[in-house]
């Protein structure tokens, strides 16, 4: 199978929790667009430090990685960003990868957005069509 590429829209959830509060105009967010590379072997959203630094986000703790060459790494983990696809958003932390040239989209936030991958078409669809379901 082929790379799978998306494009989707990180917001620093904390500018959204102080818009929808009123502190901060919706302008104010701090968002960007950015194609992704659907990555199944990846756990979650994984963006470079220029990202980091764009959103503003703060770095919550440090954690090991296993890369998929197998070396471990340790890497800054993010607050919590907004990811959006066409009609869906999910919330998650962010890992950070020094060097990294292309944001990775992992399966967490696949699953919470009802996404997957066609693999005939290479290219990412609703799970469910256009309905999103949420696993409980």
């Amino acid at each position: 199978m082929g790379h799978v590429y998306t494009d989707i829209i990180i917001k620093n959830t904390k500018d959204v929790i102080d818009a929808r509060s009123g502190i901060i105009n919706d302008s104010e967010i701090r968002q960007t667009a950015v194609q992704a590379m659907v990555d199944t072997g990846t756990g979650t959203l994984i963006i470079n430090e220029a990202i980091q630094r764009e959103l503003g986000l703060g770095i919550m703790e440090e954690r090991y990685v296993t890369l998929a060459d197998k070396t471990r790494k340790v890497c800054e983990i993010t607050e919590p960003v907004e990811i959006h696809w066409k009609n869906r958003s999910t919330t998650q932390r962010a890992v950070v990868l020094a060097g990294l040239e292309e944001v990775l989209l992992g399966v967490i936030p696949l699953e919470d957005m009802d996404l997957m991958v066609d693999p005939v078409r290479l290219e990412l669809i609703g799970a469910h069509g256009d309905v999103v379901v949420c696993l409980v």
